[in-house]
């Protein structure tokens, strides 16, 4: 009990409990046997939504420390992940679908961008932790409800293409496992990891943002007429930004 009871202990505990709620994402996909194009589609758009609707929320959060830093960090996810998209490219479909179980080396990608913003998630965590153990509790709450629809957006992409949603949960939890694996050393040496996670927001909002306008959007193209995939994105973005209010109060 000694042992629980330890700060470090607690970060990582709190900072895991983010991670499992990830998972939560995939629940609904359970209970939907039928995938259609059409729902492949709408599911892509409202990805798009929610992943724009994260982005900016980073990139404001970004801004409030650096704006500069911030602003660079976007360019070095663009940057980041052309490099990442023209190598995977290059190389074979081999062994993709029997490690994710789905069809697609994009969904590679995609998840790579969502466990790159996770970083920049768990040093929020032990940042906040730093400060006190109550406003770090809350932050970590906070993440972690804000980690369900994060889990959901992935889901959108995986499971449509293929991907089982029990593998979809446990892809989902593994995005954001960098979460207790960061919080632990930011809190340890908060003010190093507090100066540049700026840099980080932006790097994992620049590649999100690519990747929407690169990837899920024009494949929801492919599926829906643009009116519906105009709608559900901007159904997407105000229900997670309603979301993120909500949290903020």
């Amino acid at each position: 009990m000694e042992f629980l009871s330890a700060p470090i202990t607690q970060v990582f505990l709190y900072a895991l409990l983010t991670a499992v709620t990830t998972g939560l994402g995939a629940v609904p996909f359970f209970f939907i046997k039928d995938i259609s194009p059409s729902l492949l589609g709408k599911s892509n758009a409202a990805a798009s939504g929610l992943m724009l609707a994260a982005s900016f929320s980073l990139i404001m959060e970004g801004y409030n420390v650096s704006e500069w830093m911030t602003v660079g960090g976007m360019a070095a996810g663009v940057v980041l992940v052309v490099v990442a998209h023209k190598w995977m490219e290059n190389r074979g479909e081999v062994g993709v679908k029997d490690l994710i179980g789905g069809k697609r080396k994009q969904m590679l990608m995609f998840l790579g961008i969502m466990t790159v913003h996770s970083f920049a998630e768990g040093v929020s965590v032990g940042v906040s932790f730093a400060s006190t153990m109550e406003f770090g509790v809350f932050i970590a709450i906070a993440i972690a409800i804000h980690n369900i629809p994060e889990g959901l957006a992935i889901s959108l992409v995986m499971v449509p293409q293929g991907t089982s949603p029990l593998k979809a949960v446990w892809w989902s939890i593994f995005s954001s496992l960098p979460q207790p694996l960061m919080a632990v050393p930011a809190f340890l040496f908060v003010e190093v990891f507090k100066q540049y996670l700026p840099f980080g927001l932006g790097l994992a909002a620049g590649a999100m943002i690519w990747m929407v306008f690169t990837d899920l959007i024009p494949e929801a193209l492919e599926k829906c007429e643009a009116k519906k995939v105009g709608l559900w994105v901007t159904i997407a973005v105000l229900a997670m930004s309603a979301f993120q209010i909500l949290l903020s109060h």
